[in-house]
């Protein structure tokens, strides 16, 4: 009996401050998770384009998003995290209005890349709000409970939009984007609603000669986000790491159709069972994770995970029938273990690794560094397990066990940086 309240327990959340924020994760996943769940009806059959032209416009928009990182983050910085997450969400918001009228590849490219701009300004603008506003102690432990709020809502989202699409009518399709403008919104409006935190970034030359002060070298000579190559290091492993979720979407999924027996309504299962340990588990994989070093065991315990969903999977080329279908779904637990494990190591060191005058900047930089280590997995990754067989998952795994490797390293150089310059994350 006393079970029963203790699971309930954890899904309370860690401190009022955690509450707020989570209620704000729901609100805009719902409504961006009902609209990309009929996304690709919306693009093809209310704006006309075709397949091509949606994954070109996605793909163009990413590369403005990723060139935007940084300054974006700078943006955060100069006029308040909070207010550029507030910017962000109305933006995000006021771009779903204009969705149901746009005609052609032209609009819609420009609409997306306008739209991943002011996303990335809205993001650069809630990390840094988070960092600034949570207790050095409760950090993680806090972003865990928002990550599962995510996923709840992202899955109520999808259901919506799997409702809407049943409905098989365009008008109804074409309605979307506005339900989803109302969320967002309703979001951007709580944000507002969330307390306000100080937060400064070192003057620049101007400032300091309006003040009178001596002119020399910008920030007082601390180096800016993309001078810390400890930072911009570990944000490109920790990008590597974060491959499992290529694994997770596309090269598990391509494996079972391609080269197994397993039939493919146990995909439905795969993503179902990813969803729910995403929304009960990220709390239980974030439990100790608190500094640079329980950050690196945490994402040592997500290397073996991945290479364990590696290795798994690898055998399924060989077997049949239910064996077949157990070892899949072993394969995506434990890629999901993965995720898990990876989500709380990069909040630590997120939280750890960061000059606290710059936390806009450094989560454009984790942005910048994090793509490169990411963006490649996609196209490899496919190649080498469909192509390669066997082989190619051990190449797979190897490349994460270099990234695990290097981590380490890349990370304490990070913190080696902020002691020089005497910058205390705890702030």
């Amino acid at each position: 009996m006393t079970s029963v309240p203790s699971a309930l327990g954890t899904l309370k959340p860690p401190t009022p401050l955690a509450g707020r924020l989570s209620l704000q994760s729901v609100l805009y996943a719902v409504g961006d998770g009902t609209f990309m769940t009929a996304s690709a009806v919306f693009f093809t059959q209310i704006v006309g384009l075709s397949a091509a032209q949606v994954g070109l416009g996605i793909t163009l928009a990413g590369v403005a998003s990723f060139v935007v990182a940084v300054p974006a983050g700078k943006l955060a910085d100069r006029i308040g995290p909070q207010r550029t997450w507030v910017l962000g969400a109305s933006g995000t918001a006021a771009m779903y209005v204009l969705w149901p009228f746009i005609d052609g590849f032209a609009a819609f490219l420009a609409m997306s890349i306008v739209l991943e701009v002011v996303n990335s300004a809205g993001n650069a603008g809630r990390g840094a709000y988070v960092l600034d506003l949570l207790p050095r102690a409760d950090r993680v432990r806090s972003q865990a409970y928002m990550y599962s709020a995510l996923n709840l809502g992202f899955t109520l989202g999808a259901a919506l939009g799997g409702f809407a699409l049943a409905f098989d009518d365009n008008d109804v399709i074409r309605a979307l984007p506005v339900f989803t403008a109302v969320l967002v919104a309703a979001n951007a409006f709580w944000i507002t609603r969330l307390p306000q935190v100080g937060h400064r970034e070192r003057p620049d030359v101007l400032e300091q000669a309006v003040d009178g002060a001596t002119q020399g070298p910008a920030d007082d000579g601390v180096p800016g986000a993309l001078r810390n190559r400890g930072f911009l290091a570990t944000s490109f492993f920790g990008g590597v790491l974060s491959t499992n979720q290529v694994l997770l979407q596309i090269v598990i999924p391509l494996w079972l159709v391609e080269e197994t027996d397993a039939p493919r309504v146990l995909l439905a299962l795969l993503f179902g069972t990813n969803t729910v340990m995403c929304i009960f588990l990220p709390m239980a994989a974030a439990r100790g994770v608190r500094d640079v070093s329980t950050a690196l065991r945490s994402a040592r315990i997500s290397s073996v995970f991945f290479v364990a969903s590696c290795v798994v999977t690898l055998v399924t080329h060989e077997t049949v029938g239910w064996l077949t279908i157990a070892l899949i779904w072993l394969g995506h637990i434990t890629v999901t273990g993965a995720e898990l494990y990876l989500s709380a190591a990069t909040w630590a060191f997120e939280s750890e690794l960061s000059d606290p005058d710059r936390r806009g900047e450094y989560q454009g930089a984790a942005n910048l560094g994090g793509t490169l280590g990411y963006v490649w997995a996609p196209a490899l990754y496919t190649f080498l397990a469909i192509s390669w067989g066997a082989a190619g998952w051990l190449v797979i795994a190897a490349i994460v066990v270099v990234a695990t490797v290097g981590i380490h390293p890349s990370s304490r150089a990070a913190q080696r940086f902020l002691e020089r310059h005497e910058l205390d994350p705890s702030r």
